[in-house]
């Protein structure tokens, strides 16, 4: 990704709350993917929540990146982690990585935002910015995400259940929709005959809680052969060089013998 691109999707999260990168994933990575998941999905036993947010036909697949070597692609990507950088700032952490294969006859998800369970005054800056990856096409029939323009500058969140006229956010196999985390959105019904699978890629700022505890979620040994971007991503650097350390150490130098040089911001 360019720089001017980068600009102009930042820009595009700002005014108007989500913006979509087309053909930011690589053919083989997203065959590589789709693969991965339906043998998870296999291996494990995968099945429906069965509630109405996470759907009664809808298959998630929770904490990846402890689950294939895979998954450590996505949250560095270089066509998605810049625009979420610039969204946010070079801080910012993985919250959550999921996949989202919603399958013929499931109904529409509520409406909602990613931050709306958090207690801060709206509008507000940006602190939640998350992207989902089309391993398939997202057309309104199966069950595109359907997002609200210019909700991210509302002052409140919805009303969970309440219906909203909403658009859906139709896009090409290997496109990445990214949105502002106060961007009223939620997923379609797929009316189709077959499967629409996403893989949910979110971040917060370095100064949140995680969605998924990433420290506590991954094995220590997995994380040691993390490149040192995703470590820092998973939460195992510190934020402004002070926020997460431990006895003035990096989570990453204290757990997992990691030697970069660290200053505390007071050290500075």
């Amino acid at each position: 990704m360019t720089e001017d691109e980068k600009t102009r999707h930042v820009a595009a999260v700002e005014a108007h709350g989500y913006t979509i990168v087309e053909n930011a994933i690589e053919p083989a990575l997203i065959d590589e993917l789709n693969e991965t998941l339906l043998r998870l999905e296999r291996d494990m036993n995968v099945v429906p929540a069965k509630n109405t947010f996470e759907g009664h036909k809808t298959v998630r697949i929770y904490n990846l990146l402890a689950l294939a070597p895979v998954f450590q692609r996505i949250p560095v990507h270089a066509n998605v982690l810049p625009v979420i950088e610039g969204v946010l700032d070079e801080g910012c952490l993985v919250s959550s990585l999921s996949s989202i294969s919603i399958d013929p006859g499931e109904t529409g998800q509520p409406i909602h935002a990613d931050d709306q369970v958090m207690p801060v005054a709206k509008p507000h800056a940006p602190f939640v910015c998350n992207s989902m990856w089309a391993l398939t096409d997202f057309t309104e029939e199966n069950g595109a995400t359907r997002i609200i323009p210019d909700t991210h500058k509302w002052d409140r969140s919805p009303t969970y259940g309440q219906h909203y006229d909403s658009i859906p956010a139709e896009m090409p196999k290997g496109s990445v929709l990214i949105w502002h985390g106060s961007l009223w959105h939620g997923g379609g019904a797929n009316k189709s005959d077959a499967r629409r699978v996403g893989i949910a890629m979110n971040y917060c700022a370095g100064y949140i809680r995680q969605q998924e505890n990433q420290q506590l979620g991954i094995p220590l040994d997995l994380v040691k052969s993390f490149e040192p971007r995703l470590r820092d991503l998973c939460g195992f650097g510190t934020y402004q060089n002070l926020i997460g350390h431990i006895d003035k150490k990096t989570p990453a130098q204290r757990l997992l013998g990691e030697h970069r040089d660290f200053k505390s911001i007071w050290d500075a």
